[in-house]
């Protein structure tokens, strides 16, 4: 023989729409609905440190990246000789080496101090990556093709 079920539930199971049953006023009444404005708040807070998190490893990442020593070496020309050779002029304190640069090896070849250098290096001359010479020839190139 079979149970039957209570009262309440056959009741509940017969009309799930109408009304407010017993089986349904305990959702309502038991689980707190969060306002909105805690929801917002709380959504900005989480915001806000993530935001903060990424400015903190940025700074870290700029922190820990940055050339240590000062600026006791500095580049101050370099010219390619073929596909993957550059010849570099690197200044040391007073002396200025001139440097072989190739895939898996540095060879010096030639060193003399600052004063002996033929051209002056800041001199603009075209050897000048990205300085106003390049600029002028630009100018120059362009206005030929708009004129021919």
């Amino acid at each position: 023989m079979a149970a039957m079920p209570a009262p309440q539930a056959t009741e509940a199971l017969a009309a799930p729409g109408a009304g407010t049953s017993a089986a349904t006023t305990p959702l309502t009444t038991g689980a707190a609905v969060p306002e909105l404005g805690a929801s917002v708040l709380q959504m900005m807070f989480g915001l806000a440190v993530v935001i903060a998190l990424l400015f903190a490893s940025l700074w870290l990442i700029r922190r820990l990246s940055a050339p240590r020593g000062g600026t006791a070496i500095k580049v101050l020309a370099a010219a390619a000789v073929g596909p993957r050779e550059r010849v570099v002029l690197i200044e040391l304190g007073e002396q200025v080496l001139v440097l072989g640069v190739a895939p898996g090896s540095v060879t010096r070849l030639h060193d003399m101090k600052r004063s002996e250098l033929p051209v002056p290096v800041n001199a603009g001359g075209t050897n000048a990556p990205g300085g106003k010479a390049f600029a002028a020839w630009l100018k120059q190139a362009t206005e030929r093709r708009n004129a021919g």
